[in-house]
């Protein structure tokens, strides 16, 4: 103990030490009963003994919502409802979300009017064909990767040869926003391309689809739950501060399944 803390102790101390127990203050008994004080401790012992004191039960509530017992085991038999220290991990295990959660979750606008292209996460930009498109924009924000989910001859058909002579990276991938296309195949893969392109100096990486606010969304959502170790409502919650998302109902199942993955591998369950 510190000199202060000991002055403290002291200070604290000064008007109750040294004091007659028999002029100390002691709260009044409640009942009709009188308090009878015990002559020696080993009067007390004989009450102990006679079982004046305790009913003899293994539990007992001394006070109310106050209970004395003699082992853990009475706890448990008395339905007490202690936590088992032995499942410490699972006292409070993570909810993952229900699909009506999630679109509830995704209704809330928090960005105030859709653009062409946010920034979502440092660095990393969500945006649409239009966006994709505008290569002054690209090199004002000093984009050097470009992620396409909606390539394709007949979707959003830029690639390597639209971005020729630019400095900047692309990345491919053939999705279409239906909820039976399974997007999830990518999710891994494109995950490792954006955490390598921001791991660059001055890496900065624009994610796009036509619209940018679900195919590209998805895999935005599942670069944050992998990569940054947020779930699923947390991914969504981040993204929609800056950019309004829509993935759809098949995609959120997809990132649902990734969610349950996450939880038991880190053990959120």
């Amino acid at each position: 103990m510190t000199p202060e803390r000991q002055r403290g102790a002291s200070t604290e101390t000064e008007g109750w030490v040294g004091w007659p127990m028999a002029e100390a203050s002691l709260p009044e008994r409640r009942g009709d009963a009188e308090a009878r004080p015990c002559s020696s401790v080993l009067e007390l012992e004989e009450l102990l003994r006679a079982g004046k004191i305790s009913s003899g039960s293994r539990v007992d509530e001394v006070w109310p919502n106050l209970y004395i017992g003699d082992a853990m085991d009475s706890l448990q038999e008395q339905d007490l409802r202690r936590p088992n220290i032995h499942r410490a991990v699972g006292l409070h295990p993570y909810q993952p979300p229900t699909l009506s959660s999630l679109q509830r979750l995704l209704w809330v606008r928090h960005a105030a009017m859709l653009s062409h292209i946010d920034e979502v996460w440092p660095n990393l930009f969500l945006g649409d064909a239009y966006a994709a498109r505008d290569k002054s924009k690209l090199l004002q924000l000093g984009i050097t990767h470009v992620v396409n989910v909606a390539a394709g001859k007949f979707q959003v058909d830029t690639g390597d040869k639209f971005y020729r002579g630019m400095p900047l990276e692309y990345y491919g991938v053939e999705a279409d926003d239906n909820p039976f296309f399974d997007l999830s195949v990518y999710f891994l893969p494109v995950a490792r391309y954006i955490r390598t392109a921001l791991n660059f100096p001055q890496g900065r990486v624009l994610v796009h689809c036509a619209m940018g606010v679900s195919r590209s969304a998805t895999v935005v959502l599942a670069f944050l739950m992998i990569y940054e170790n947020m779930t699923l409502e947390e991914a969504i919650q981040t993204v929609q501060a800056h950019r309004a998302i829509c993935p759809n109902s098949g995609f959120l199942r997809q990132l649902q399944v990734l969610d349950n993955r996450l939880g038991r591998e880190t053990r959120r369950f």
